[in-house]
């Protein structure tokens, strides 16, 4: 049932009554991603925002140079939207990708405001969402200019190894923010 994770990823976070989760819940809609899919695109406005059941999302920009940088990788149990889009209503900056054969739970920008207007707590869960992804920003933002790609790497493989393991090398040195053949050459010094 992919209603039960989610379920009790809420609770893990806020306390909630069993009417209250019902009405939360009542707001996701599943729905069932290929791999390569875009759930947005740059220039789209994010008007969703996607619980992980199974699978994985990633969330990129293109840079000045064209290249893409990988901002956010969702895995099972976790939360993804382009959120500057999905506060502002602007266009969005961003891509969300499917990277591997995905099971979603998604809740619309409305439905997630109405529930901040019926459910007290609901309001409680999206300021910890949002201190998360602010914690989780900054710390990534100072790795890039306080850690050699060494330490970026040693610090991935003991926060997040799932993201080594499970994703393409493209995809990881995006999220490090290192070369493809720099990663190549710390995997080779570096044991999972």
């Amino acid at each position: 049932m992919p209603y039960k994770q989610l379920g009790a990823y809420i609770r893990s976070r806020i306390a909630v009554s069993d009417k209250d989760l019902n009405i939360i819940l009542s707001h996701f809609k599943p729905v069932q991603r290929d791999k390569n899919d875009l759930l947005l695109s740059a220039g789209q406005t994010s008007q969703n925002s996607y619980f992980v059941d199974k699978g994985c999302l990633r969330i990129y920009y293109i840079n000045e140079e064209g290249k893409d940088v990988t901002r956010y990788i969702a895995f099972e149990n976790q939360f993804a939207t382009a959120l500057v889009s999905f506060i502002t209503k602007m266009p969005s900056t961003e891509y969300i990708q499917v990277i591997e054969k995905s099971e979603l739970l998604y809740i619309s920008h409305e439905d997630f405001n109405h529930l901040m207007e019926i459910v007290p707590q609901w309001r409680e869960f999206y300021c910890s969402y949002l201190e998360k992804a602010y914690v989780n920003n900054t710390n990534r933002l100072m790795s890039f200019t306080t850690m050699a790609a060494l330490e970026r790497y040693t610090q991935l493989l003991k926060i997040n190894p799932a993201i080594v393991k499970r994703l393409p090398n493209k995809i990881v040195a995006s999220y490090i923010n290192i070369s493809q053949e720099t990663l190549s050459r710390l995997k080779s010094k570096v044991l999972i």
